[in-house]
């Protein structure tokens, strides 16, 4: 008998389980694969907080940050980069960076000159009007810092079973073929899986999925200081497109890079502690998006990654898909009966939000932890 069930062992669940070890509570983790093999060790462990949607999802971002800048040396995690700088090619890209800044958002940001970036950064690419730099992120390595954060929770008193499917959930009973799990309560954080367990919950919330094209390019033989974006991601990240000036840009790019937009293609640059780049992404939408790997989608983000570092794209060591939950919202957190909650990230912001959200799904179980009051 445990206090709590937790679906599911990405970075979602893990984030629960922290939390249930913080409240001392008894806690399992009920995961179908070997390891954690899904979307939280496919994408780039960048904390993001800059740039998020206003309110919420902001809040949460900056709650797992500092999280995750406390359990990260406990854990034996690294925190490989810190910041973020937002270069912006076009006057109209600048416009957008210098409202944000304005905003309650941009509190410790720093507006740059295109001078005084190139005296700081190498790779800038010559179209360059000015920056934005965030001291706000933090990066860790994905495919190591998840298997470690197991290890961790699992020292510090969370059972895990892997390999073990939930094949439903009876009551705050989790069933799976090796037999019934039971607990008090149910956190169910299945991902993209979205057949398995309450599929009707899923078809009502209009939750579809994304896949990004994702790469790791050869070290460029410099520093790149921290993780970088350009003017593509002032139209994907809500906190930039809600700004009146992004509609400007917005006409802009479907002029100019029409076929970027079409391909939800942005970029993000970060770098390992090897000096190797993670560079990506894209965005294909579908219930069953197709598994192969389109080298017309890399051509697309590298060309954005030549114009915007200014050097000629470096040889790829890897490449690979990622899929998350998407829909309309950034979180599907919902309760199909009392003592179970349901919750899903919807906006491929798992890594950079998810601590944030798992306090709150136990402050609604459990009340609020005066013990963690911030």
């Amino acid at each position: 008998m445990y206090d709590i069930a937790i679906i599911g062992s990405g970075i979602v669940g893990l984030a629960h389980a922290l939390m249930a070890v913080r409240r001392g509570l008894r806690p399992v983790v009920i995961e179908r694969q070997a390891a954690p093999i899904g979307a939280s060790i496919r994408n780039f462990g960048f904390v993001t907080v800059t740039g998020q949607g206003e309110t919420d999802t902001w809040r949460r971002a900056r709650r797992s940050r500092d999280i995750w800048a406390d359990i990260a040396p406990q854990a034996g995690i690294e925190i490989v980069q810190r910041g973020l700088l937002v270069t912006a090619q076009r006057p109209e890209a600048m416009q957008v960076l210098e409202a944000f800044a304005a905003h309650e958002m941009g509190a410790a940001c720093h507006l740059l000159t295109p001078q005084a970036v190139r005296e700081t950064y190498t790779g800038i690419g010559p179209a360059l009007e000015g920056a934005l730099y965030s001291p706000h992120e933090l990066r860790v390595e994905s495919r190591t810092a998840i298997p470690r954060l197991v290890q961790w929770l699992a020292q510090n008193g969370v059972t895990f079973r892997f390999e073990t499917a939930a094949l439903t959930v009876d009551g705050t009973d989790v069933v799976t073929p090796q037999g019934r799990v039971r607990s008090d309560a149910v956190i169910v954080c299945p991902g993209d899986d979205l057949t398995q367990l309450y599929p009707d919950l899923y078809a009502r919330q209009g939750v579809t999925r994304s896949q990004l094209h994702m790469m790791r390019l050869a070290a460029p033989g410099f520093d790149l200081v921290c993780p970088r974006m350009s003017d593509l991601s002032l139209v994907r990240y809500r906190g930039y497109a809600e700004r009146p000036e992004s509609a400007t840009l917005s006409a802009v790019l479907e002029r100019e890079q029409k076929a970027h937009l079409d391909k939800g293609v942005h970029l993000i640059v970060t770098q390992s502690a090897d000096g190797s780049l993670i560079v990506g992404d894209s965005h294909h939408y579908g219930r069953a998006p197709e598994p192969f790997y389109d080298v017309t989608v890399e051509a697309l983000i590298l060309e954005e990654f030549q114009r915007v570092l200014g050097i000629e794209p470096l040889p790829v060591i890897e490449r690979w898909l990622g899929t998350y939950a998407s829909a309309s919202e950034d979180l599907m957190r919902l309760s199909p009966s009392e003592r179970v909650r349901l919750v899903v990230v919807t906006s491929g912001t798992g890594a950079s939000t998810s601590f944030g959200i798992a306090e709150e799904t136990f402050n609604d179980l459990y009340g609020k932890d005066p013990s963690h009051d911030h």
